[in-house]
């Protein structure tokens, strides 16, 4: 696994990105890397936590540290972060992400990286759009459990009465990401 911890207008954010093993044990080739966890902090082992078991085969709370991005996944993550903070607000959305959960869950992630910057939706919609209009708790639980904060932008999504909810890294982080999107590029 790789890390990177960057430095953003709202903070330090890092990025965890993979390095699983093929059937023969050879690391996977950066074509097939996928952000696994990202967020404003610079604890990586706190956004190891959020990572699933199955995708973190090895690595150990203590063992992980930030380096410079110098290729694959991990720089073209790093480079849609400081894409969005310069105004490519859909920079993070091209790049891979991979989460693992029940089947709504992941549907609903995919669901999300299809809020586009600028589009504010509620929990009620974001159940419609993920296939399950009853399921408003369930789909609050996706944003909840979402490990790739920004390349899956759970921060999108609104309370019902349009009050801005909860948000892992905080409401004023929240609400800096949902007024950057609002403001055109420079």
């Amino acid at each position: 696994m790789h890390a990177t911890t960057l430095t953003t207008p709202d903070g330090p954010f890092s990025i965890l990105v993979d390095e699983v093993p093929d059937a023969s044990g050879t690391a996977v080739a950066p074509a097939q890397q996928a952000v696994l966890a990202a967020g404003w902090t610079a604890d990586l082992d706190a956004l190891l936590a959020l990572v699933h078991p199955t995708l973190r085969p090895g690595t150990a709370p203590g063992r992980l540290a930030a380096t410079s991005p110098s290729g694959g996944v991990l720089a073209e993550a790093a480079d849609a972060v400081r894409a969005f903070y310069d105004g490519d607000h859909g920079a993070p959305g091209r790049v891979p992400v991979r989460q693992v959960s029940g089947p709504f869950r992941t549907h609903a992630w995919d669901v999300l990286r299809e809020v586009k910057a600028g589009e504010r939706i509620t929990y009620s919609e974001y159940a419609v759009r993920s296939g399950r209009p009853a399921a408003v708790r369930a789909a609050a639980g996706a944003c909840a459990m979402n490990a790739a904060a920004l390349f899956v932008p759970c921060h999108r999504i609104l309370r019902t009465d349009g009050t801005l909810g909860g948000f892992r890294y905080g409401l004023p982080i929240k609400q800096s990401l949902l007024a950057r999107e609002t403001t055109p590029p420079r």
